[in-house]
This record gives structure tokens, C-alpha cells and sequence, in this order.
């Protein structure tokens, strides 16, 4: 499982209720696009956290890279209706990060061969 990790905080005068309605909605198409395997919307807790993170974080789960190049192609693709629901997204945030990882030990990781 590949896992993309999105940051951001949200534009002055936006409401936290909006932005996680309009990023459900965003992510809940290309889940049934079959783009991605799934989403969480997460939000700071009581403050906790370095400062330099964002208040909210969004992780995106695909099942592997070409799953992820599928989605990313989609939304690149600027049509309709994915252009409405990814402009409504970004246009309520700033600071945005993005980091991708992955499960470890990979599925296919062969032990014991290793060269370093």
C-alpha cells in the first residue's frame, strides 16, 4: 500500500466544516473512480504537534504507484467533474505539503540478499 500524505492549513475565513465536506467529496469520487484504495481527513488535537505542521493532514491510500499515476493523471486531466471538486479543495487551502510513502517491509522484499 502506498500512502500519500497531504498538509495544509485552511484560508483565512474558511470553516472547518466545509473543507473536510469538499475534500470528502474530492477524494470520495476518485475512491469510486477506483483511483484510490482510500482516504483519511485528520485534523491537529488539542494544538499538539511541531509548528511547522499544517492543522490538517489527509492521507491517500493506492494500491500501488500505477494506481497513484492513474489518480494523479485524473485530476492532471483539469475535465469535469474532477477539476470542481479539486478546485473546491484548493481553493480553501495554503501551506500545503505533500510526502509519499509506502508499507515496510514490501510484499515483494526478498530477505537476506541484500548488497547494503
Amino acid at each position: 500500500m502506498n500512502v500519500h500524505h497531504i498538509g495544509c492549513n485552511l484560508e483565512d475565513g474558511v470553516r472547518d466544516t466545509e473543507f473536510a465536506d469538499r475534500a470528502a467529496r474530492h477524494l470520495g469520487h476518485l475512491r469510486e473512480q477506483g483511483l484510490i484504495a482510500g482516504y483519511r481527513i485528520t485534523r491537529r488535537q488539542l494544538g499538539l504537534g511541531p509548528p511547522h505542521l499544517p492543522e490538517f493532514h489527509l492521507t491517500v491510500e493506492t494500491e500501488d504507484l500505477a494506481q497513484l499515476d492513474k489518480a494523479f493523471s485524473h485530476v492532471a486531466s483539469r475535465g469535469e467533474p474532477v477539476e470542481s471538486f479539486h478546485h473546491t479543495v484548493n481553493s480553501l487551502v495554503c501551506d500545503t505539503f505533500f510526502a509519499l510513502y509506502r508499507d515496510f517491509p514490501d510484499a515483494v522484499r526478498v530477505r537476506g540478499e541484500e548488497k547494503f
